[in-house]
Order: C-alpha cells, then structure tokens, then sequence
C-alpha cells in the first residue's frame, strides 16, 4: 500500500517549479544598460539636474581599442580644489555593460588634484560620459565614442 505522501508526491510540484523559474531565467533578456539606463544613472547621480557639457572637464580614452578587457581611462577637471572650490565626485557611464555605470570617485580640497585613472571592460563599441560634481552644485560632463573591435565584459 503506498501513502499519499509519499517521497515522489512531494518532488513533482519542485522540479515544475524550477524547470518554470529556468525557463523565465531563459527567457529574459540579458541585463545591461542601455542609454536610457545610462541616462537614468546620470540623473540618480546628479540628482535630476543637467550636467552641462564643459572644457573643464576631460574624459581621454582611446576612440579606437583593439581589445575590451582593459581599456586605459583617465578623467580631468579643470579646479583649484581648494575649500571653496572643488570637484566632490567623478563618475564615469556607459550605453552597452551590463551596469551603466562604471566607477564613482568622492573628492575634496584635500585630494590635491581632481583626476582619476582606472582601467575599464568594454562590452561592444559604445559612448561613455563622464560627470563632474562641484562644490557649487553645478555637475559638468564630458564625451567620448570607442570603436571596441573584440568586445568585453559579456555576460552569457
């Protein structure tokens, strides 16, 4: 005689579940940021006001890379980065990665000099935006295409 609760009654309901959570997992579209996601980034950094595009500011990388892994990124703000005026934070955004946002750097008068130097995976050839967040409330923001000819940081 077997029992209504028996070992296989219990597994049946489990394994439809997760078969249905994989195959939704499936399914998805893959998470990555898009220049909406990126746009949407820039406003929870800026706090919804309107970084203006500055020569104060300058994103250097290169515009043509032969390889995504690890792409030389140097970020520039033209300040005197003394109490009463200087850079509080860089932070650099991206179209294609899977998170639209690449590395946020807080500053202050004490840094000396507002610049930042870091290496960056590229997924796929893409613009990138760096913003600048100043003492006075102002946020300035520079741009750069990159033509990536072997893609990076793919998630799949």
């Amino acid at each position: 005689m077997s029992s209504p609760t028996s070992p296989r009654s219990g597994t049946e309901p489990g394994r439809r579940a997760l078969f249905g959570g994989l195959l939704t997992l499936a399914l998805a579209p893959p998470a990555g940021a898009t220049p909406e996601a990126m746009a949407e980034a820039i406003a929870l950094f800026t706090g919804g006001a309107t970084p203006e595009l500055s020569a104060a500011i300058t994103l250097d990388i290169p515009s043509l890379v032969e390889n995504g892994n690890t792409v030389p990124v140097t970020i520039a703000v033209d300040s005197p980065m003394t109490e009463a005026a200087h850079v509080r934070a860089i932070a650099l955004f991206n179209q294609r990665n899977p998170q639209p946002q690449v590395i946020e750097a807080r500053l202050g008068p004490w840094s000396g000099a507002a610049r930042i130097s870091t290496r960056a995976r590229l997924a796929d050839s893409q613009r990138l935006t760096a913003v600048a967040a100043l003492s006075d409330g102002r946020f300035l923001l520079a741009e750069a295409e990159v033509v990536v000819t072997l893609a990076a940081c793919l998630e799949g």
